[in-house]
């Protein structure tokens, strides 16, 4: 350095010392378990402004007393404090993400699996059990002895074995006996760690009243003499052989119900239900976005959802429901309809049908004669019926701005036709009396076919 020169200030580095003592001493404490960091610096950053500002008239201080000038920030600083608050974000993140968007799976690191077995307890025949789990697949089966039997599988994602293997020893499932009810549930970590899993294969007598919870992960419920309920964030759900009503709930995911002989309802949102052989009833009350299947509830359908209210007394055939369709064959109950943007086709429904229905057409064909009313109203889409020539029925059909394309005529039939283009079609056919047909629609035909 030449005379003259200004001499440049120097720092004694303490405070770039001190900074990183302390993020890695709380980064090591985050790693295991025993600190938040998180929590920790959302309401502690400032102290990061304190401890530089202190820090830095230390320097300023041993450096007056050792006749030397002293900077007060240098850019190495400011870089390492940026550096150092990146790393602890992504290390925060890495945890705190999977339990803020718990739809959201971060696979960091390997699975490492490890068995669950518990001892064998006696319980009441009609125990109450309730089975909350965050994330794994969730297995309930009966028995015919008194006992609680629960075996699983704990499945950790981590970067290392030997992590996994130190994190095993704590997490395991509980069993926690409250009167005649029992709450079994995973322990020993948060349940909104995606990072953790934890499968469960439960045995219950077969009088017993079940309840499963679970976050994320199929839930499967056989063979049960008395009530189920079931609900789930995101999974399939499967239900088959029960005595009891079936409850289930759930937000994404199929569902299935078999062999009941409950009742069924399903609500919330997901993908495909379906349900057969129920001699219950069957409620299906949300969106869901797939199909939605039934066949044989002797007690009849509910549906409800933004674009149906439906109401079925009893299906000996099948119903089906998928975007923008509706088919239900050969079902004897009465039939009540308010939807939109549906097609509509309906095959010996021979109860009383009463459908309100708009921008989708609407089809009914019937085998033999049909003996209930039936009114239907259809606003910009077609009706076609198509009935047997033998029968006899009472009709009043209006078509506003469109045609009315009939295959019967004679009796009391007389058909009408407007300069408007409007059409209509009123009277009786056949000798014997029948069922009161109501037909309206618009802009579209109405066709009435004699049945091959």
């Amino acid at each position: 350095m030449t005379n003259g020169s200004p001499a440049r200030p120097r720092t004694s580095g303490v405070f770039s010392g001190l900074l990183l003592i302390v993020f890695g001493f709380l980064v090591l404490l985050h790693n295991y378990g025993h600190l938040q960091l998180g929590g920790l610096i959302r309401h502690w950053w400032p102290l990061i402004f304190i401890f530089w500002g202190a820090t830095k008239l230390y320097e300023r201080t041993l450096a007056q007393r050792q006749g030397r000038t002293a900077g007060w920030i240098t850019p190495g600083e400011v870089f390492l404090v940026i550096g150092l608050m990146v790393v602890v974000g992504i290390v925060v993140a890495v945890q705190e993400f999977p339990r803020q968007f718990p739809g959201m799976d971060i696979n960091l690191g390997e699975p490492y699996s490890f068995p669950v077995d518990l001892d064998p307890q006696t319980i009441a025949p009609n125990a109450h059990i309730s089975i909350h789990a965050g994330r794994g697949t969730i297995t309930v089966r009966s028995s015919d002895e008194p006992t609680l039997r629960i075996t699983g599988q704990k499945s950790i994602r981590t970067f290392s074995e030997s992590d996994a293997n130190k994190r095993s020893s704590s997490i395991n499932i509980q069993a926690v006996k409250n009167g005649d009810s029992y709450e079994i549930h995973p322990t020993g970590f948060d349940l909104g760690d995606s990072r953790i899993s934890v499968d469960m294969d439960v045995v219950v007598p077969k009088k017993s009243v079940v309840t499963v919870r679970n976050d994320r992960g199929d839930i499967t419920v056989s063979d049960m003499a008395t009530d189920v309920t079931v609900s789930t964030q995101n999974g399939d759900i499967e239900i088959n052989d029960t005595t009891g009503n079936v409850d289930v709930s759930m937000q994404k995911g199929d569902v299935k119900v078999t062999d009941t002989k409950g009742d069924v309802k399903v609500s919330g949102h997901g993908g495909q239900v379906e349900v057969v052989n129920a001699t219950g009833s069957l409620t299906v009350d949300g969106e869901f976005y797939s199909s939605m299947r039934a066949d044989k509830i002797a007690k009849g359908i509910r549906f409800i959802s933004q674009r149906t209210d439906l109401t079925l007394s009893q299906l000996g055939g099948h119903f089906e429901k998928s975007s923008g369709n509706l088919e239900i064959a050969d079902a004897s109950g009465n039939l009540t309809s308010r939807t939109r943007n549906v097609s509509i086709s309906l095959e010996n429904v021979t109860g009383k049908v009463v459908l309100d229905n708009a921008n989708g057409s609407v089809e009914l064909r019937y085998s033999g004669s049909p003996k209930e009313d039936i009114t239907i109203s259809n606003e910009r889409a077609s009706i076609s019926l198509s009935i047997p020539s033998s029968s006899s029925f009472e009709i009043q059909a209006d078509c506003r701005s469109c045609d009315i394309d009939s295959e019967f005529s004679g009796g009391s039939l007389k058909a009408t036709h407007t300069d408007k283009g409007d059409s209509h079609l009123e009277g009786k056919y056949g000798s014997a009396r029948g069922p009161k047909i109501i037909l309206k629609s618009s802009y579209d035909s109405i066709q009435i076919r004699k049945t091959t």
